[in-house]
Order: structure tokens, then C-alpha cells, then sequence
């Protein structure tokens, strides 16, 4: 499947540093999901600890190739930033959706589903899946 076909993941942490990490490791160890569009949208638009609602907006958009966006977060704030922004209707991409998924292990789960050329309904599964997980 061509790249433009991708479904697109946008990482929301309230820290710039852990979405940027957690994007570098999804696609690190997606190896060829270094293709899929995923993008960080941490902290706030100066960089500070928080969430934007505007940075979250921007960052949809630009991971977005007509597939859908799966967008997974961290913590309270961040899921209510991007509920917000999803009950608004405008703000994000069509057919964007909040992914109820662990953070990093449905993160890493989410671009490897998406680089074999899953629909947005599979990416997400994939990362909710990774709840059961089990490290022990």
C-alpha cells in the first residue's frame, strides 16, 4: 500500500520530550512503519508541560493521508483536550479518533499495524490490545 494511504497516529503527552520518544521508539521498532505518518504533540506550543489544543489540531493535520488519524495520549488533560476537540467537529481531520490504549506499548503497537496497510478500525484494536500485555 502506498504511504499516502496510511493511517496517520498522533502521539499526545503533556511532555514534548516523552511524545517525540515515544514516536522515535513506535517507528524504530515498526522498521518499516518508518513510513507511517506519526507525530508527536506534546506539551504546549512554547514547550512547556501541558497540552494544546492547537498543537494537537496542527500535528492531526499533518499526519493525516485520507485514512483516518488515531490519536493516543498520556494522561486526564490530554484525553479531555482531544474529546473536546472531537465533540467540536471541526478541529481535527475526518474520521480522527481517540484511542482508549496504553501509551507506549499502543503506540508501538498502532505503527506497526498501520505500516501493513490497516484501516483506522484495525490500527486501533492493535493498540487497545496491547492492555493485555503482560510483563510478567
Amino acid at each position: 500500500m502506498s504511504d499516502d494511504k496510511l493511517v496517520g497516529i498522533v502521539l499526545v503527552s503533556h511532555s514534548p520530550e516523552v511524545a517525540a520518544s515515544v514516536a522515535e521508539l513506535a517507528k524504530g521498532l515498526a522498521g518499516a512503519g518508518a513510513a507511517v505518518p506519526v507525530a508527536p504533540a506534546g506539551g504546549t506550543e512554547s514547550g512547556e508541560l501541558g497540552t494544546s489544543a492547537e498543537l494537537i489540531g496542527a500535528v492531526a493535520a499533518s499526519v493525516d493521508r485520507g485514512a483516518g488519524v488515531a490519536v493516543l495520549t498520556d494522561l486526564g488533560s490530554a484525553v479531555l483536550t482531544v474529546k473536546t476537540l472531537l465533540a467540536e467537529g471541526d478541529e481535527l481531520p475526518e474520521n480522527t479518533r481517540l484511542v482508549d490504549a496504553p501509551f507506549v506499548e499502543g503506540a508501538v503497537a498502532a505503527v506497526v499495524t498501520a505500516a501493513t496497510g490497516a484501516d483506522l478500525e484495525a490500527v486501533a484494536a492493535a493498540a487497545q490490545e496491547a492492555y493485555a500485555y503482560r510483563k510478567v
